[in-house]
């Protein structure tokens, strides 16, 4: 990092701390706070939620996991859930009917739908789950930035040794705070857009570079294509092998893509800051095209770090950037250079046994460290092999785009976890209402200790497992039971209050459950076992449950690990709470139906827009309601429908269908499968990152410009608060 780079930090910097500080005055209500006055346009919100959703930890999770699983099972499998997906942005799934119950949080929402002692109980829930989920993001974001930087782990500050991790978390930290400070999601909102429209073209120079530097056929698919039976990084029907990032894996995303649409309110603010429940819908839809160049460089950085480290082209390159690794992590988690904490020097060999005899060595001389170290190594092994290929005139670039990913990441995950506790917590507990600059002060607060519980949690806590994992099993202790309270709440009228406290509980249990026998499993719970001679009983159960599911669901019971890893669990936890909801309501029912026209603020309840025409019988009326287009959409919007429909559901499904029959009858050779992604990832991405950019670069900044006249031109609410007065009925 050169002056002019660090000049491209600063400056960014600075614009953000600009436009934070221009939303600042119209901050005047909690409902421009939390919602933004429910004024934004789909560009602004497609754009801006965009950016917040990829983050640093969301790029470095992703190489970490094709690292290790390739690009056959999520691309290829992975197509069916991002088809189901589209039909649910098309047809405004959960989020048009979330939009119509004007709720400004999740919580107000459950409130309306049972009763306000759920709603406590639901958000306790969800901030426990949700703060913990976050509170590595920082820790990951300043670690990898230390190593791109190149940044020493002590710096000496007038004397004093400061530890840089803790320096740059608390720098970052405090950056995000302040901008959500000064305009809450007004301020985040419009600084995750500008983010996001800077980074278009930062995407576009970092991928073409990639295109550039490194031939597919050369360079990229002999690596791709070493690999052992079983575990094909190309090949979706040679991945058998595969124990965690799986066929499994992938169907528990499709069906978590269905349950718990919604449910995650990480950005919460986004799904109720549109001007109208279309607006909202019509965002949904845009995302799909959002991401053209960022998501291809995510591909091209993966396949590119996999290639650097199993190409003999790349050798020297590989054993350089494994060296530094290695004395990097040894001296951030051991304090120490690894050469005196071995007494050897660096091991040798192929890269794979050079890192598992650094982990080895190191795992004796400390257990925990030791498996930190490998948690480490594999997070910041994208990190640095990304710095050593970059030419110096990007590595400022891609240090602009971290710190952008980064920022938006905190200020999304900051605001919306702090607004759980007040909104759902403390509000309903509150008989009067709280006077606004009281309510205001109370959110900013509470955003504060977000902030500052992901600080303390980052210093103390070690990592032990994939981002990914981690992420699974602590959003478990909330989605696990989650999903059927809000989609079924959405569209059953017979879902009932002890339905939704019976789902949400058990849900909460089994993820506890899990997630505590993970982590006791070896040094307690086998053991156990063992001493009451219960491990063949055990072991013949659960090994017994997983056997017809096999090679896709494997258990056993060994003393190293805990059978299921997080997605099984989660998986689990879905599957009983979704069950227990159905049956629960059913029974506690007694005839009662929810008033779902009140709730939706339907019919004569109706309290904006006009009544939505619902669409004929007829085969046209049929298609409509499939593309889900309804009597709010312009010409424009139905281009916009039907264009994506037939791209992403009539292309992309029967390439999809036509690839699997093909393979069924003959199966392709593994140079075929890599025509096959050279075309879905590197050809189809192309076009699609050219025509995005521009396009996206050209909405988001007309819908910020029409959201600041909004602002001027409107007043706000100060009533709008958050609290239900009259329950539904």
């Amino acid at each position: 990092m050169n002056f002019w780079n660090w000049s491209l930090v600063a400056a960014t910097f600075a614009a953000l701390l600009t436009i934070a500080w221009v939303c600042h005055k119209y901050v005047n209500s909690v409902a421009d706070f939390l919602t933004a006055r429910r004024g934004a346009g789909r560009y602004l919100i497609a754009v801006a939620s965009g950016e917040s959703a990829l983050g640093v930890v969301s790029m470095i999770a992703s190489l970490e996991s094709s690292y290790i699983s390739g690009y056959a099972v999520g691309p290829f499998w992975g197509r069916i859930t991002s088809m189901v997906m589209i039909v649910l942005s098309l047809t405004g799934y959960c989020i048009y009917r979330f939009r119509e119950t004007r709720a400004m949080t999740m919580g107000q929402f459950l409130e309306i739908r049972y009763n306000r002692t759920f709603r406590i109980y639901a958000a306790i829930l969800q901030s426990i789950a949700g703060v913990v989920n976050y509170a590595i993001i920082p820790a990951v974001g300043a670690r990898a930035f230390i190593y791109y930087c190149d940044l020493p782990f002590q710096l000496n500050i007038g004397g004093w040794q400061i530890n840089t991790f803790i320096l740059v978390m608390a720098i970052i930290l405090s950056f995000a705070l302040l901008i959500i400070m000064l305009g809450g999601q007004i301020a985040n909102m419009m600084a995750d857009c500008l983010q996001g429209i800077l980074s278009y073209p930062l995407y576009m120079l970092i991928a073409f570079f990639l295109l550039y530097s490194f031939s597919f056929q050369e360079d990229i698919f002999p690596a791709l294509a070493d690999r052992a039976p079983g575990q094909s990084m190309l090949n979706p029907f040679d991945t058998k092998n595969l124990r965690t990032f799986n066929l499994f894996f992938t169907f528990v995303g499709l069906v978590s893509a269905f349950l718990n649409r919604m449910s995650w309110s990480g950005a919460q603010g986004y799904n109720v800051s549109a001007i109208n429940a279309h607006e909202q819908k019509m965002a949904g839809v845009l995302g799909i095209w959002r991401s053209g160049f960022a998501l291809m460089m995510f591909v091209l950085l993966g396949v590119v770090i996999y290639t650097v480290f199993h190409s003999p082209k790349y050798v020297s390159q590989a054993n350089r950037i494994s060296d530094v690794l290695i004395s990097k992590v040894s001296h951030d988690v051991f304090k120490s250079d690894y050469k005196k904490l071995v007494k050897n020097d660096f091991p040798s060999g192929s890269i794979k046994q050079k890192e598992e005899t650094a982990y080895r060595s190191l795992q004796k001389i400390d257990a925990k460290k030791g498996q930190t170290f490998k948690t480490v190594y594999n997070q910041m092994r994208s990190i640095v092999t990304i710095k050593n290929m970059l030419p110096t005139w990007l590595v400022g670039v891609f240090c602009v785009m971290m710190l952008c990913l980064m920022v938006s990441t905190d200020t999304t995950c900051i605001h919306s976890w702090g607004s759980v506790i007040v909104q759902d917590i403390i509000l309903p507990l509150k008989k009067v209402p709280f006077p606004p600059a009281v309510h205001l002060w109370l959110l900013r607060i509470s955003m504060f200790f977000v902030a500052a519980f992901a600080f303390v949690f980052s210093i103390f806590f070690s990592q032990f497992d994939y981002i990914t994992m981690f992420f699974a099993i602590t959003s478990a202790i909330w989605l696990g039971g989650a999903g059927p309270c809000i989609v079924f709440g959405l569209y059953w009228k017979r879902g009932n209050t002890c339905g939704a406290f019976a789902a949400l509980t058990s849900g909460t249990i089994l993820a506890v459950g899990g997630f505590l026998l993970q982590g006791l499993w070896v040094a307690k719970v086998y053991p156990g076992l063992v001493r009451i001679n219960a491990v063949p009983f055990i072991k013949a159960v659960i090994e017994g449950i997983s056997g017809p599911f096999e090679p896709y669901i494997v258990w056993r019971v060994t003393p190293d690990a805990f059978p299921l890893n997080s997605q099984e669990i989660y998986f689990v936890a879905m599957l009983v709470s979704t069950l227990l909801y159905i049956v629960v309501s059913l029974v506690t029912a007694r005839g009662k139906v929810h008033n779902m026209d009140k709730l939706l603020n339907r019919g004569k309840y109706r309290k904006e827009g006009v009544e939505l025409k619902k669409q004929e019988w007829t085969a046209r009326g049929i298609l409509n309601t499939l593309v889900g287009i309804d009597s709010d959409y312009t010409r424009g919007d139905r281009f916009l429908a039907w264009f994506v429909f037939y791209y992403a559901i009539v292309w992309g499904f029967s390439s999809w269908l036509f690839a699997v029959i093909w393979n069924l009858i003959s199966p392709w050779t593994i140079a075929g499968w890599g025509n096959w992604f050279y075309l879905f990832n590197y050809i189809i991405p192309l076009g699609i990152g050219l025509v995005s950019t521009f396009w996206f670069f050209g909405g988001g900044l007309r819908d910020m410009r029409r959201f600041f006249k909004f602002l001027k031109e409107t007043e706000s609410d100060t009533s709008d608060d958050g609290r239900v007065d009259n329950k539904s009925e």
